[in-house]
């Protein structure tokens, strides 16, 4: 092969192989950017402690789910999607780094004519979590979910009312509630997992602390459920 033949080879190859690297570093730059709007939730609904989450449903949880921007498609009904993270509490009681996931489902419930909506999802069960590890979960099929109350005053009573296995909230314009998410589905996000932490990391990996050089956005999230959470 002549060395222009070569050349041209190489050219048309470098040229097939710059998209694929543009489209990987959006991929990690758009999750660190997921990750931040995560830790401003987690800030702006704590930081209002007659409309927070309880401290005492936090305070036992064993997986937290936060997704910003979960979008409408449709006014009272239709369906929504959103991308966020969630962290698991490992076996000495600190939270792991995040993996990446999405949320999609039905959108009964969420105000009509709000375009995006932050949601908060609160395991208070092993069975969710390991559910969720596998790949998939739904909301109300996998494990029992209910709107979650609200308030630093707000009792996690044992009573047929709470008896639920995971705590669901959302908030839009400024408003945060417990919102009844029954049939929405958590998927596992590989791509924003692997352009994160590196190809063929699985999710049980990274929440054993199998990864390294975790980037500071990602560190910021797992530091906010620790403040926030701490008993």
């Amino acid at each position: 092969m002549s060395k222009l033949r070569v050349h041209a080879f190489l050219l048309v190859a470098v040229s097939a192989l710059l998209p694929l690297a543009a489209a990987h570093a959006d991929d990690r730059g758009e999750a660190l950017q997921r990750a931040s709007k995560a830790v401003t939730v987690l800030q702006q609904i704590q930081q209002a402690p007659d409309k927070a989450i309880p401290q005492e449903l936090l305070r036992n949880a064993k997986a937290i789910v936060v997704v910003p921007d979960v979008v409408k498609a449709g006014l009272v009904f239709g369906g929504q999607h959103g991308r966020g993270l969630v962290s698991v509490r490992t076996a000495d009681g600190t939270w792991s780094n995040p993996v990446f996931i999405s949320l999609t489902g039905g959108s009964v419930g969420f105000q009509a004519g709000v375009s995006a909506t932050d949601v908060v999802l609160v395991f208070r069960t092993q069975r969710g979590v390991d559910s969720l590890v596998d790949g998939k979960f739904t909301l109300g099929v996998d494990a029992a979910a209910a709107a979650g109350p609200v308030g630093r005053n707000a009792h996690v009573s044992t009573d047929t009312q709470f008896k639920a296995e995971i705590y669901s909230y959302s908030r839009s314009r400024g408003l945060f509630a417990g919102v009844a998410l029954n049939g929405s589905v958590l998927r596992i996000d590989y791509d924003a997992d692997a352009a994160v932490y590196g190809a063929g990391i699985t999710p049980r990996r990274i929440f054993e602390g199998g990864v390294t050089n975790v980037p500071n956005q990602v560190v910021d999230f797992r530091d906010r459920l620790e403040e926030y959470t701490a008993k």
